[in-house]
């Protein structure tokens, strides 16, 4: 088992004054933004960091800072003079050696140093599993130059998808079905990478039946999972989300088994996502994030406990004694597209009708190119029935720049 698994003190003191808990989220989006509302619920100061002014984390945040979080220097001085109880990276693009260092100087890193510097990219965390553990994955090959990718493609075959080992929201990920898909997928996946990495992952197609988000929580009582989470994704980013996503016995028992491996591994509190593909009892471990993962936000409406709530108990040392189901839930994306930093959202009237249905508009204060700002969420008698009601109430939103 790795580092930092001790047990944490639950005492909470009083936000602004000197005896404060206080947390720093190191990414603001609409992710942080719940936990960061979390986090409050529970009497937590909170100082929310991004790139840039006016993150959806930061509008409900005691304070905010921009930083560049890539800079080692810039992410130190942050920290220290915020002086935080805890540090909570949200989203890839920081410099984990420094977190690396700053764990080794006693700074508490959620859920530790070593699981942010090994899933700030996609190298790190395939090597871990695939490598270190013996986890079957997708045939896979990384590659820091042309030569090396198109070895790559040579050795895992087309068709394969191409993607930066360090990205968001499916930004460079493409398909190469063909040999002249090769050049344009190396050239997006730099286009898309986020951060200084430089290197692709070049991943073998796997014949799967469908694939899943297992939301497993690392807590100080031991490991907890939420009911399997199925969605749709389109350009390596997710569209919808539901749950529970029916599966097999035995295949949701082996992911639940990788699942605990892994985490255990990577170490520390909180909420992980672990992404699996399924092709009958047959399981692929495919992502994972140390972190709330974006197809959980079905969570708000389908749990009495969102993974949101999960991580700030989680990474609080505070018990998670039962996961409560409301039903079948879904969630749908409501997307944005052009260029703007005055957008409105309208027939909210129409789009929230329906009994059982749900907004959450993030706040982003900008958009350039396409842009997820909000999620339609929606509870029904089965799946089928939450996933047409969340695509309708998303698709009534009316976005305007």
């Amino acid at each position: 088992m790795a580092e930092n698994k001790t047990r944490v003190n639950p005492q909470i003191g009083t936000p602004l004054a000197a005896n404060a808990t206080k947390v720093m989220m190191l990414g603001s989006g609409e992710l942080g933004k719940e936990v960061v509302i979390e986090l409050q619920r529970l009497g937590v100061e909170v100082i929310a960091v991004d790139r840039y002014p006016h993150a959806p984390a930061m509008q409900v945040a005691h304070r905010a800072h921009v930083v560049n979080m890539l800079d080692p220097a810039a992410l130190r001085g942050v920290i220290e003079a915020e002086q935080p109880d805890l540090v909570v990276p949200e989203i890839e693009a920081i410099a984990t050696p420094t977190l690396v260092d700053m764990e080794a100087e006693g700074w508490r890193i959620i859920p530790s140093a070593r699981a942010a510097r090994l899933t700030m990219d996609r190298e790190g965390i395939r090597r871990l599993v695939a490598e270190e553990l013996g986890i079957k994955t997708s045939p896979f090959r990384f590659a820091a130059d042309e030569t090396e990718y198109r070895q790559a493609i040579e050795a895992v075959g087309i068709p394969c998808v191409v993607k930066p080992v360090m990205s968001s929201s499916g930004k460079g990920q493409s398909t190469v079905r063909s040999e002249v898909d090769i050049d344009p997928a190396w050239q997006y996946a730099h286009a898309g990478a986020r951060g200084a990495g430089e290197k692709v992952i070049v991943e073998g197609f796997v014949d799967f039946d469908y694939e899943i988000t297992l939301l497993t929580v690392q807590t100080v009582d031991g490991v907890v999972f939420c009911e399997p989470i199925g969605h749709r994704q389109e350009g390596g980013d997710y569209q919808e989300s539901w749950q529970p996503q029916p599966m097999s016995d035995q295949a949701l028992s082996a992911c639940q088994h990788i699942a605990a491996q892994v985490t255990d591994s990577l170490g520390g509190y909180g909420l992980f996502g672990v992404e699996f593909f399924i092709k009958g009892d047959q399981i692929y471990f495919s992502e994972l994030s140390p972190r709330p993962h974006d197809t959980g936000m079905v969570t708000m409406i389908s749990q009495d406990l969102s993974e949101f709530a999960l991580h700030a108990r989680a990474i609080l040392g505070l018990p998670v004694p039962r996961i409560v189901s409301h039903g079948p839930g879904a969630s749908a994306v409501i997307m944005a597209q052009g260029e703007s930093n005055q957008i409105s959202f309208g027939n909210l009237h129409t789009a929230l009708a329906q009994p059982h249905t749900q907004l959450r508009l993030f706040g982003k204060p900008e958009v350039e190119g396409e842009r997820r700002m909000g999620v339609a969420l929606a509870l029904a008698e089965n799946i089928d029935q939450a996933r047409k009601l969340a695509t309708h109430v998303a698709a009534s939103v009316t976005v305007t720049l």
